[in-house]
């Protein structure tokens, strides 16, 4: 699946069948579901479940938490938009599917 695909996904009203929980937790972010986005993220013990957990803290605004789960995810807190970070984390999740 590449980028494009995933992002034209959010249109549908769930999210794509056998993607990871990683890609899951980005897609209900993308769709404006911060809760339930954050909910699967928590759960995820690893370096990419920090770094989704600490742009979802980012995104509401806590950066002191973000910095924490930046962190723990072996990341320094990006100085891009938010809209690209997401891009970024779904590009090389896409990625590791290939």
């Amino acid at each position: 699946m590449t980028l494009e695909e995933f992002k034209s996904s959010l249109s549908a009203p769930q999210p794509p069948s056998g993607i990871s929980a990683l890609l899951k937790a980005l897609w209900y972010d993308g769709k404006g579901d911060w809760e339930t986005s954050h909910n699967i993220a928590q759960d995820i013990h690893s370096p990419e479940g920090s770094w989704i957990h600490a742009y979802l803290h980012r995104k509401e605004g806590d950066t002191g938490n973000a910095s924490y789960w930046y962190h723990r995810a072996g990341r320094s807190m990006p100085g891009s938009t938010l809209e690209k970070e997401w891009e970024d984390i779904s590009r090389d999740l896409l990625k590791r599917r290939e």
